[in-house]
């Protein structure tokens, strides 16, 4: 029986899914790994579509410089845990919604951090390349439901933000260093030409636009530039991107959780 609070605040999404598949969301049990720029936008997307159980992933906190692409990044809350502030905006969407905040990123070495809290779907959105590989493929071993993300970072049209098979991306460097990987340290049939693997994927093919020494931007590297790719000197990124990812891998997760078996 779901509660008057309840029906007000998700009867929309009842009248959209049908009853059942919204109490099986109210009930779902769903991991977001990496609260920054996709990360941020999937958790406010599954809270906003009813489900009822979120595990938010992360170490890092808020800096003014996530102001253009992060939900939470707010006057107010710069210097903040990522995963606190998430949490205190979803409990404001949802005052019965059950968050639990994993202050850590996710390791090698310690995937019990995330695992033993026993998520029933888990979306990844982080870019460090070797956890990465290392969650998706226990996610697949495991038989956990998973869906992943490509580069957000140095596009700049929504329009080409595309939903595909893990083994069926394309115009992604990082996705093709993280299929070589997990082919090559985990096993996973992720050749040329291999069959699709079950693992939904945002991405888009669109070629990311490089700073260059001139305060311009380029889709070719500028050999004179001598930043690093990072969080203030990398990629230039916009929520317009990285909100669209985030709310298409919140969209695959619903629908990947909904066509699932695990808790009917």
């Amino acid at each position: 029986m779901m509660t008057e609070s309840w029906e007000q605040r998700f009867g929309g999404i009842a009248r959209l899914y049908g009853r059942k598949d919204a109490e099986r969301l109210a009930a779902a049990r769903m991991a977001v790994v990496g609260i920054g720029g996709v990360g941020s936008w999937v958790a406010e997307a599954l809270a906003r579509t009813g489900v009822g159980h979120v595990i938010l992933m992360d170490l890092d906190d808020l800096c003014i410089t996530n102001t253009n692409r992060q939900i939470h990044a707010l006057d107010g809350t710069v210097g903040r845990s990522k995963t606190a502030v998430m949490a205190e905006r979803l409990r404001l969407i949802n005052p019965e919604i059950e968050v639990v905040e994993v202050p850590a990123f996710y390791t090698v070495s310690k995937p019990e951090r995330l695992f033993g809290e026993k998520p029933g779907l888990v979306i990844d959105a982080i870019d460090a390349m070797k956890p990465k590989a290392h969650l998706i493929a226990t996610c697949h071993a495991e038989g956990v439901p998973v869906v992943t993300c490509g580069g957000a970072g140095g596009r700049i049209d929504p329009s080409q933000v595309k939903l595909a098979d893990l083994a069926r991306t394309h115009g992604d460097n990082l996705l093709s260093t993280l299929r070589k990987m997990l082919r090559r340290e985990y096993g996973l049939p992720l050749e040329d030409k291999a069959p699709e693997i079950g693992i939904p994927c945002v991405f888009s093919p669109e070629k990311p636009r490089y700073p260059q020494c001139d305060g311009g931007t380029a889709c070719t590297r500028d050999p004179g530039f001598t930043g690093r790719m990072a969080c203030d000197s990398g990629f230039g990124s916009a929520t317009h991107i990285t909100g669209s990812f985030g709310f298409l891998a919140a969209g695959a997760a619903v629908n990947l959780y909904l066509s699932s078996k695990q808790d009917q």
